[in-house]
C-alpha cells in the first residue's frame, strides 16, 4: 500500500474527523472511500462525455426514456 501525505483546509478535516467518528471509521478509511467514489464519478462523467461526442450513439429525450423505464413488465 503506498502512503500519501496531503494538506487540507481545516474545515476539510473537520468533516473528515465529523464522518469518522459518526460512522466509526477512520481518516484513512473515509480518505479512501472519498477517493473512490470521486473516480468512479470521473469515470462516468468521462464515459457519458464520449457518448454524447458519438454521433453513432442516439439520444432520446426524457419522455421517450421514461416511457421506456415505466413500460417494463
Amino acid at each position: 500500500m503506498t502512503r500519501i501525505d496531503a494538506s487540507l483546509p481545516d474545515d476539510l478535516v473537520a468533516g473528515i474527523d465529523r464522518a469518522s467518528r459518526e460512522l466509526n471509521r477512520s481518516r484513512e478509511e473515509i480518505l479512501g472511500l472519498a477517493v473512490e467514489a470521486y473516480l468512479e464519478d470521473l469515470e462516468d462523467t468521462t464515459l457519458s462525455a464520449q457518448r454524447l461526442a458519438d454521433p453513432e450513439d442516439p439520444l432520446i429525450g426524457w419522455g421517450e426514456a421514461r416511457r421506456a423505464l415505466l413500460d417494463q413488465d
